[in-house]
């Protein structure tokens, strides 16, 4: 029997529990994977705890690699024994094996393996769609990254510094600024004992920033805002420290500023975006220009301890869990 991680309400990380379950054969469209390693993002903590609503119960993990079990009625471009990666979907990657559109996957090239893909997939794609599409990174820009030490984060800095970017990145400790430097970080900011805001004006002799990537919500959301400079854009994509409550419009008439909120899916909607977006990050990888940072495994069965050094900040770079 197949098992999987799943909650029956929300909460902390006690209420993973570790469960048998059936998986059925693949349907119309769908494959059968058998996963080998499945990533661990804050997106799952949000669905753990009831920010972001699921029914219940429910599967958690949006990301995993693994090889194709089976294949369903009207898939043609993948046969069994292909290696895969795959993102977003119905929540439920924290199995040993699932059902999953073939739509969603990418094919995995010989040299990135199943631990690489699972740990770079769903961050590798956040960091194109931030850098490449929502404001396009060119050569000269000043860029602010919050949690330049993180998942996304270490990406980010690599591949912005790759684009010929200037990058400021805030982190929590010394040890993560010095992971970050070592990621293409060139000004790197200990929150708690500096001030983001007065590095980033030293930083760019007052003329502040095009754009801001803020992953961490609540505690740094409005004081990004005071780095902009005229017509500057806020991303804000992730809430690691809690959701941005009660904005004040107009806060952004301070320089007629611009907010945003993406999400990697309305940038990867089709087959042909995600297998363009993924071409491009896995390039990048085999030319040594992004680095695998799988710095955390845990068993799948552990994922609630996976989830409490996340939530707890003591990871770096990406985590998986080991089927």
């Amino acid at each position: 029997m197949t098992h999987a991680i799943r909650i029956h309400e929300t909460g902390g990380p006690e209420v993973l529990r570790w469960e048998e379950i059936a998986v059925g054969a693949p349907g119309p469209g769908e494959v059968r994977l058998r996963q080998s390693a499945v990533g661990v993002n804050f997106i799952d903590t949000y669905h753990r705890t009831g920010l972001y609503k699921l029914p219940l119960p429910s599967g958690l993990g949006v990301e995993a690699a693994g090889v194709v079990a089976a294949v369903g009625p009207g898939v043609d471009d993948l046969r069994v024994g292909d290696r895969v990666a795959y993102v977003l979907g119905a929540p439920g990657a924290y199995a040993e094996e699932r059902v999953v559109a073939a739509a969603r996957t990418v094919p995995l090239p010989s040299d990135i393996d199943d631990r690489a893909a699972a740990g770079i997939t769903l961050r590798g794609l956040t960091a194109w769609y931030l850098l490449r599409r929502t404001y396009e990174v060119k050569p000269g820009d000043p860029v602010l990254i919050h949690a330049a030490a993180g998942g996304v984060g270490l990406i980010a800095c690599e591949w912005a510094h790759h684009l010929g970017a200037t990058v400021i990145g805030t982190v929590s400790s010394d040890e993560k600024a010095a992971l970050a430097r070592a990621h293409g970080c060139d000004h790197v900011v200990v929150t708690g004992r500096e001030d983001f805001v007065a590095r980033v004006r030293a930083v760019t002799g007052g003329a502040m920033l095009p754009v801001v990537y803020d992953s961490v919500g609540r505690d740094t959301f409005h004081r990004s805002l005071e780095c902009l400079r005229p017509r500057g854009l806020m991303v804000s994509y992730g809430n690691a420290s809690g959701p941005v409550r009660d904005v004040d419009l107009s806060e952004l008439a301070r320089g007629s500023l611009f907010l945003t909120r993406p999400t990697l899916g309305d940038y990867v909607a089709t087959r042909g975006e995600l297998h363009a977006a993924a071409a491009e990050l896995f390039d990048l990888v085999r030319r040594g220009v992004i680095s695998v940072a799988v710095n955390q495994s845990y068993p799948l069965r552990d994922a609630a301890q996976a989830h409490r050094d996340l939530e707890g900040r003591k990871t770096t770079g990406s985590t998986i869990l080991i089927p």
